[in-house]
């Protein structure tokens, strides 16, 4: 990679790129202002709109979006006649959690063990230097070929879509022909990848009742009907004996034909326990990228310490169903809500609420711009072809665009490798895939405007 200007540019920006991502890390861009400040927000908006004029943007501006928060966006101009593409991040972040778990503090950029750790680093801020880099490393090499929208968005990781609802309301502003939503993350570090599938997500509140109130359960227990052992008896129903889903109606035997995913990999990766079995049956990508998978997020009923011996009359639970490519979410969110009133015993009473849904997401993998980042791809990692993985998480804005821009193709790419622990304690970012990545997304603007 060393021959390669683009590539020797980036590498000697690295340092300022370190020192950004300081600055852009120490803002507690949390987009839940009961637990943060807005400033926090505010500032770090504030910071990405000035670094967008600095790079020469025309037209930024701070979008107030309907859910009360701000995206940031920023439009430059390119030769005339050429291509729009859309680079997108995300500066709001995951709360930091147990600070007091984090090797060094979570809003400070620290660098260990040739990684560099700090909220946000990898999910998304060092998304939104990516593009910067990406860009400066164009400019410095005959100029950026192509029209670039940036668009910062200030509450994904809420879900409270404010960015999906402004499109939808402004639909001219994020028009573009091809868009890269620097979101997603390679396979493991040193592997390209682009994610060509995402899962969809419905949540679901379910609640049961079968008495008044709670009873003495000496006095009234083996007769009386149990909310508690009810709910347990309906959650226990959405899975088969192996731990497969089986929401009745729900397909669950798709099978994934990209990325394998070793199962002793996967164990790595998601730290299970040794001893332990992996749920689900078919190969690892099948369970995690094209099936359905139910996890029960949440149980309202009496913690252990200071219960008393009662049956209880009411319980509650949150249940998240990710919905795999090819699936209509609101058609799972039916069968879910039917499954759960179907499999309730004892003719106790039940009633489920819908609280948030998401479409999964497929790609177009032979389009000329995937041509074009595989090519990116194959300079900035030597050796190595760009592989395509699916994703098990769910991006709702890229359905939005999807729809608003039926012909315009969507990549996605970033920094969140497993090992950057995104929305956990310790997160980082790998400083080599930031380079490598940012060297990619360079090449491939300039072969994309060359298509």
């Amino acid at each position: 990679m060393s021959s390669n200007p683009v590539a020797e540019t980036v590498a000697s920006l690295l340092p300022r790129a370190r020192q950004e991502l300081t600055e852009l890390v120490a803002f507690k861009s949390v987009a839940d202002f009961a637990q943060f400040p807005k400033s926090e927000s505010e500032g770090a908006a504030t910071w990405v709109a000035d670094a967008l004029r600095a790079e020469g943007f025309r037209d930024v501006a701070l979008l107030d979006t309907p859910d009360g928060t701000q995206s940031v966006y920023g439009y430059l101009p390119g030769p005339e006649g050429a291509k729009t593409v859309l680079l997108y991040a995300h500066y709001d972040v995951q709360p930091p959690l147990d600070e007091a778990a984090w090797v060094s503090p979570p809003f400070e950029l620290t660098e260990r063990d040739g990684r560099w750790y700090g909220r946000g680093a990898a999910d998304c801020k060092g998304g939104v230097i990516m593009h910067l880099l990406a860009l400066r490393a164009l400019k410095a090499n005959g100029g950026v070929p192509v029209h670039v929208k940036v668009i910062a968005e200030g509450s994904e990781e809420q879900g409270t879509g404010g960015l999906e609802r402004y499109a939808e309301q402004h639909p001219e502003v994020l028009a573009a022909d091809t868009i890269v939503i620097g979101d997603a993350g390679n396979f493991r570090v040193g592997l390209p990848t682009v994610t060509s599938t995402l899962r969809g997500m419905t949540m679901v509140r379910v609640r049961i009742d079968t008495l008044e109130g709670n009873l003495h359960s000496g006095q009234f227990g083996g007769a009386a009907p149990d909310a508690l052992a009810a709910l347990i008896r309906v959650l226990d129903s959405l899975r088969a004996e192996d731990g497969s889903t089986t929401v009745d109606g729900l397909t669950a035997d798709a099978q994934w034909d990209g990325l394998r995913y070793e199962e002793e990999q996967f164990r790595k990766d998601a730290k299970v326990l040794d001893g332990v079995e992996l749920i689900g049956s078919g190969t690892v990508a099948d369970r995690i990228w094209a099936r359905p998978a139910v996890t029960v997020l949440g149980i309202d009923c009496p913690p252990v310490v200071g219960a008393t011996p009662s049956v209880q009359a009411s319980a509650r639970a949150l249940i998240s169903l990710r919905v795999p490519p090819g699936v209509d979410a609101a058609g799972a969110t039916k069968l879910l809500q039917a499954h759960l009133e179907a499999h309730t015993p004892w003719g106790a009473r039940v009633h489920c609420e819908q609280i948030g849904q998401g479409q999964a997401f497929r790609a177009d993998t032979s389009s000329p711009a995937y041509e074009a980042m595989a090519d990116a791809m194959a300079v900035a990692y030597p050796g190595q072809e760009m592989s395509y993985a699916g994703q098990g998480g769910s991006i709702p804005l890229c359905n939005t665009l999807a729809a608003l821009y039926p012909e315009a193709e969507i990549l996605l790419i970033g920094l969140s490798e497993p090992e950057a622990q995104i929305h956990a304690v310790n997160e980082s970012v790998s400083p080599e895939e930031l380079e490598r990545l940012s060297v990619a997304e360079a090449l491939f603007l300039r072969n994309y405007a060359a298509n």
